[in-house]
């Protein structure tokens, strides 16, 4: 299949999502404990239950890797990668900016990302080689090549692991402004050019996968703290930069001493 035809099925995907939480939104919900400690929902469970049914109508041979119904088929050449609701600390506490992730991989690699907001009405969209848009309107980075110049925005909690907590503190206080911020959405507005860099890490394939492609076809450039590309091994840290040179420029800032 082409990118463009998965981008299809992907936004079918991503819209028959979308009202399934919005439904649960800012009502009674019964939360769950995870065994990370993470809270889960009726609706995460639910909205994921949708987007599986759908794939299985639309392409039953790819494989899936989702964050509350599990993994099936990892070894097909194609692989969905699915995030019901993407920040649920925002969906249970009335925030309205979670999101529902969906990435596209081709024999490992990311060639589609879908980042939808629903309840603002915000859908982002890429396609390897065929740009990144924004409800129907092509969008790019903001093309900030220069730390000291960049917007910074951090993950608004340190990492876990001492060694890393210790690397991550070497980008603050660095930019012009700086901010703590959290889950897909930031991401995306770096893709529109709002913002020029995002680092965060004890993520899961399922929260930056998605992420990859939007970035890339946007013009900017984001792998691991290492700067590895992301994959379904990677180990959850993860820099987003405008450009290749921004994300060069912070890689060398959090190297480890």
């Amino acid at each position: 299949m082409t990118p463009d035809e998965l981008l299809d099925i992907a936004m079918a995907v991503s819209e028959a999502a979308r009202p399934v939480p919005l439904g649960y939104f800012r009502k009674p919900l019964e939360i769950i404990a995870k065994a990370d400690e993470s809270p889960v929902t009726v609706a995460d469970r639910e909205t994921e239950r949708v987007m599986r049914a759908l794939l299985a109508e639309r392409v039953p041979d790819h494989g899936i890797f989702g964050e509350e119904h599990g993994r099936e088929r990892l070894d097909s050449r194609f692989v969905w990668v699915l995030d019901p609701i993407d920040g649920t600390k925002s969906f249970i506490t009335g925030f309205p900016l979670f999101n529902n992730l969906i990435a596209v991989l081709d024999q490992g690699r990311p060639v589609v990302g879908v980042v939808d907001t629903p309840a603002i009405g915000e859908r982002y969209h890429a396609a390897r080689g065929k740009g990144a848009w924004f409800n129907g309107q092509r969008i790019n980075t903001s093309g900030c090549t220069s730390l000291a110049e960049a917007v910074v925005y951090m993950a608004g909690h340190s990492p876990a692991d001492p060694a890393e907590a210790a690397r991550f503190a070497h980008l603050e206080d660095k930019g012009r402004l700086q901010r703590r911020g959290y889950d897909a959405y930031v991401y995306a507005l770096l893709a529109a050019g709002h913002l020029d860099l995002m680092v965060e890490t004890d993520l899961q394939p399922y929260d930056h996968l998605a992420l990859v492609t939007l970035i890339e076809e946007a013009g900017g450039a984001i792998t691991d703290w290492s700067g590895n590309p992301l994959g379904l091994d990677s180990r959850g840290d993860v820099l987003a930069a405008a450009t290749p040179e921004l994300h060069a420029e912070a890689l060398a800032v959090l190297a480890p001493a």
